[in-house]
């Protein structure tokens, strides 16, 4: 055979191949899709069933549910009725009690009625009477004018003149009693306010008192003092809390400072960095640091030498070193450590007098100005000050009521209060103790005797006490009780306004009635 029969053959039988291929595909595909036919008819057939159980299902489960809304239904309209009839009922029963009410309201009201008319008859007849005894009061007038032989402006008058001395009487008792309260409450008149700041803060010496001067070998050290820009004066000033003033005095710094220990401080400090000639900052520092340890050593040994001389001794070492400061403080010039061991003297000499503890009285003596040795930024008298720094460092409580009575800050109520009131009076008012000169001294007691007898119904005046109390004698024909009270307050108001004077000054007005009669 030829290569194109063969090419042809070829050709047939794979057209035949082909051919019978697609038939059993085609044969295979008929088989497939009846099957699935028939599959699809089963799963038909049994959706329909499904469907006709669960439209069963749903009718029944619609049925239940409408029964039970049913039933909810029926037992809420019971419990609504219920409820309704229950309000009806307590609405008939509040109608019933508004019946009752009204009928109780217009009970009232007719009550009321008949009262107000009867206050009406009452007030018509009370207006009669009120006119019956007008008429009576004025026939009654006319009768005492013509028995008195007084008109009515006249009697007003006399009656006016009683109700004022009875006013002038009431006033006087009335201003007594101001005065007792307010000596007991204004610690500023009842505690010497003025007397205890001027005491503590140097006040009518102030010039002389808080200023020293400290004298240069030449003007150049001014210059040094100052320093660069300022910085050694201050550095002094900061170290010490003292101002300096650099002025035009010739050869002299001033130091200026209310805190007189502070003040000696840097007069030390000051003299020994001009002696030594190296001035600045940290050479200050160091000066001043070891001139303050040095005064406190001083006061320590002045404390200590003011016990000795007492006799006092187991007193704290801090209660000492506070005696030691009050070598630095003055009292109107009177310094005040001399003062407290003066007043210890005293104390105990009276003590000793009536047979009393000589060395308790000493060391409440000696103690008794304590508190001004605190700075005067603490507040209050310093007699409270001094015993609330006496009971700190356990002293006794009778020490610590002296203290604290001096200056009657509370009621004395022991012997020991007593008798340091008198020695501090006697150290503080004898003559020489303050710095006052002698015509100064005469002079104001004359301008208070002066004061006193510009006053009417005044026969005599005393200033005693160094002029701390004046006495004065008033005619009883002229003032009486309650007139002595008020010329007692005038006589200080005028003291007050036309003198100066340290402390306080007592005014006693004395009026008596003598009845002499002489058996022949």
């Amino acid at each position: 055979m030829d290569i194109t029969s063969v090419i042809v053959l070829s050709i047939i039988l794979l057209a035949a191949s082909f051919v019978l291929a697609f038939w059993i595909r085609t044969r295979l595909t008929a088989g497939k899709i009846r099957a699935a036919e028939d599959e699809a008819r089963r799963i038909i057939e049994e959706a329909q069933k499904e469907a006709g159980t669960i439209r069963k299902e749903a009718k029944l489960h619609a049925k239940d549910q409408l029964y039970q809304m049913k039933v909810d239904f029926e037992n809420e309209t019971k419990e609504i009725r219920s409820e309704l009839k229950s309000v009806q009922k307590r609405l008939a029963q509040k109608e019933e009690a508004i019946d009752r009410k009204t009928g109780q309201l217009e009970r009232r009201d007719t009550s009321i009625s008949q009262k107000e008319q009867g206050l009406m008859e009452r007030e018509k007849g009370l207006h009669g009477q009120e006119e019956k005894y007008q008429a009576l009061i004025e026939q009654q007038k006319m009768q005492l004018e013509s028995t008195s032989g007084l008109t009515a402006d006249e009697a007003k008058e006399l009656l006016i003149k009683a109700m004022e001395n009875d006013a002038r009487y009431e006033a006087a008792k009335f201003i007594k009693r101001i005065e007792n309260e307010s000596r007991e409450q204004a610690d500023r008149k009842a505690r010497k306010i003025i007397g205890t700041a001027i005491q503590r803060y140097a006040g009518d010496y102030v010039a002389e008192k808080t200023v020293a001067v400290v004298n240069l070998p030449s003007d150049e050290m001014k210059g040094r003092i100052i320093g660069r820009e300022g910085r050694n004066i201050r550095a002094l000033e900061a170290a010490t809390g003292i101002d300096l003033i650099i002025d035009d005095t010739p050869e002299a710094v001033i130091l200026s400072g209310f805190n007189p220990v502070r003040r000696e401080v840097a007069r030390l400090s000051l003299e020994r960095l001009i002696s030594d000639g190296r001035i600045h900052p940290a050479r200050i520092e160091e000066t001043v640091k070891k001139v303050s340890q040095e005064m406190d050593a001083e006061m320590r040994e002045a404390g200590e030498q003011a016990a000795f001389d007492l006799g006092v001794h187991g007193i704290h070492p801090e209660l000492i070193q506070h005696i030691g400061k009050l070598k630095f403080r003055t009292s109107y010039g009177q310094n005040v450590l001399r003062h407290s061991v003066e007043v210890g003297f005293l104390c105990g000499i009276m003590a000793a007098e009536l047979g009393l503890n000589v060395k308790e009285a000493n060391r409440a003596g000696l103690l008794h100005d304590i508190g001004k040795a605190i700075d005067h930024e603490v507040e209050g008298p310093h007699a409270l000050i001094g015993a609330k720094l006496a009971r700190k460092y356990g002293e006794s409580p009778s020490i610590v009521h002296a203290i604290s009575a001096h200056h009657e800050d509370v009621p004395p109520t022991s012997v020991l209060a007593i008798l340091l009131q008198a020695a501090d009076t006697l150290s503080g008012a004898r003559p020489g103790a303050r710095r006052e000169i002698l015509e100064t001294y005469v002079k104001r007691l004359e301008e208070l005797e002066r004061i006193a007898k510009s006053f009417t119904g005044i026969s005599k005046s005393y200033a005693i006490q160094a002029g701390r109390e004046l006495r004065i004698i008033a005619e009883s024909e002229t003032v009486s009780d309650a007139e002595a009270i008020l010329l007692s307050r005038d006589i200080a108001k005028k003291i007050e306004e036309s003198m100066s004077y340290p402390g306080q000054i007592k005014v006693t007005v004395i009026r008596e009635t003598r009845a002499v009669e002489y058996a022949k």
